[in-house]
């Protein structure tokens, strides 16, 4: 690999990752349309997937910790009422929702598989995103929390965005706007929501790459993931700014055009 090839890669991870626009529909109709593999190989996923999750850990470094430690006192300390401590709470609920995409992701692999090998596919999902990103417009803010069934539903459409089309925050963000969530904590709450999913994928990869090890270019794979830390964090600064401001469903018009541009050309 190149050191180019490791800066583009770097910088396409961090950023789509992270913005609305779906990753993934992106990398499907890029392969087809130009005929190329642009995933990389098992190591260099492996890091750009910890560069991705560091970016997460710097923007709520300090809400994470707090989370943490709250959640481990009161593990040690059951007569801390877990509703009346927000941290804890989040943390559960982050895990409560995590299990949708956990269980897609273990029970419906074969239907991903086939998902991925039809562009055209991602081309109606990145419909689907730019009108799920629309229909915010419509969505007024009751700063209501967000609950268990909230978070249910929320991690159902992470589940849903496995699907190549469907943007993650996109559809998490939303979904927690269409409920009421106040727009911050509805964006706070997407982006604490993948990291174990980022997680769960590093360790998963890491196994494949302890199983089967090959040689390591070192310098242009530690270039691409510095490179996708930076974009993350930059990323994630940008939406949660379009978030604040009410102007999410920006992000529709283009996943829309390049679905309906993508389908006229397939």
């Amino acid at each position: 690999m190149t050191w180019w090839q490791a800066v583009i890669l770097g910088l396409l991870q961090g950023l789509t990752e992270f913005l609305p626009v779906s990753s993934s529909g992106h990398l499907v109709l890029a392969q087809h349309a130009l005929g190329i593999q642009l995933t990389p190989d098992v190591t260099f996923e492996v890091l750009l997937h910890t560069g991705t999750a560091l970016s997460i850990m710097t923007v709520y470094r300090h809400r994470l910790l707090t989370m943490a430690t709250n959640t481990v006192r009161t593990l040690l300390h059951p007569q801390e009422a877990y509703h009346a401590n927000t941290n804890v709470r989040t943390a559960w609920l982050v895990i409560f929702a995590s299990i949708p995409a956990g269980m897609a992701y273990v029970f419906l692999d074969v239907q991903l598989e086939w998902t991925y090998a039809r562009p055209w596919f991602a081309c109606i999902m990145l419909i689907v995103t730019g009108v799920l990103l629309g229909v915010t417009m419509l969505a007024r803010s009751q700063g209501a929390p967000v609950t268990l069934w909230k978070s249910l539903f929320i991690g159902v459409a992470q589940a849903v965005s496995l699907l190549p089309g469907m943007s993650r925050s996109g559809a998490t963000i939303s979904t927690g706007l269409l409920f009421g969530i106040k727009p911050e904590a509805a964006a706070d709450f997407s982006f604490i929501l993948v990291l174990p999913a980022i997680l769960g994928a590093t360790l998963i990869k890491g196994i494949t790459l302890i199983q089967s090890p090959g040689a390591v270019d070192w310098l242009p794979m530690l270039l691409g993931t510095v490179i996708a830390y930076g974009a993350g964090i930059f990323a994630i600064r940008v939406v949660l700014g379009f978030v604040r401001r009410g102007r999410l469903h920006t992000f529709a018009f283009y996943c829309v055009g390049v679905g309906v541009l993508g389908l006229i050309l397939l």
